[in-house]
């Protein structure tokens, strides 16, 4: 069993990941990626600042949203193996 925890810092850290993986630091005024793990729910809500950034930004964040998801999914597709 995967704790919430785990759960939480997996999908952090692969948001933060893409975001970084993207945009450069220097262009990031802030990042703020918010993820919860309730009851077997993730909610995970990225936001990003950064006006001076050559990428679309909005899309950074939809994207890192996703990547934190599919970390999540893979840490429990794991978990049946």
């Amino acid at each position: 069993m995967v704790d919430d925890e785990t759960v939480v810092a997996a999908a952090a850290d692969a948001a933060h990941g893409l975001v970084f993986s993207r945009l450069r630091n220097a262009d990031v005024d802030d990042l703020d990626v918010t993820i919860s793990f309730d009851d077997g729910v993730l909610e995970v809500e990225v936001y990003i600042l950064a006006p001076d950034a050559d990428a679309d930004v909005d899309q950074v964040a939809d994207d890192a949203a996703l990547a934190a998801r599919a970390a999540v999914d893979e840490l429990f597709g794991d978990e049946d193996v």
